[in-house]
């Protein structure tokens, strides 16, 4: 089991930024790839980004050059920095994580509000 606890959601005003973080514990060792999803109200969760843990990242179109992904494999944690953010970036944002094995487990979510 991998249990994650996401922080660093909120309220910011467009073109602001946000940073997730994402902290990782239980069987941390069987965890390949971490990254970030998100559902905005009334569409389904989509890919934000991914890392795996030798660092091969992989980011949705619609934010590649605005988000950063990056991983402490010592650490366990996967961060998202969100950059000139957009009212269309409002969603909750999850943590996944995919193990060596295909299994995946997800974090409770953190609100992220971007206000025109």
């Amino acid at each position: 089991q991998v249990q994650l606890v996401e922080s660093g959601g909120g309220l910011v005003q467009a073109g602001g930024s946000l940073r997730l973080s994402c902290a990782a514990s239980g069987s941390t060792f069987s965890i390949n790839v971490m990254g970030w999803y998100r559902q905005a109200p009334g569409k389904q969760r989509e890919l934000v980004a991914t890392i795996s843990r030798g660092g091969t990242t992989n980011y949705a179109d619609s934010v590649k050059g605005q988000f950063a992904i990056s991983r402490d494999n010592a650490k366990n944690t996967v961060t998202l920095q969100m950059n000139s953010l957009k009212p269309e970036d409002t969603a909750v944002y999850y943590c996944n994580t995919e193990g060596y094995s295909g299994r995946t487990f997800w974090g409770q979510g953190t609100q992220v509000t971007v206000s025109s």
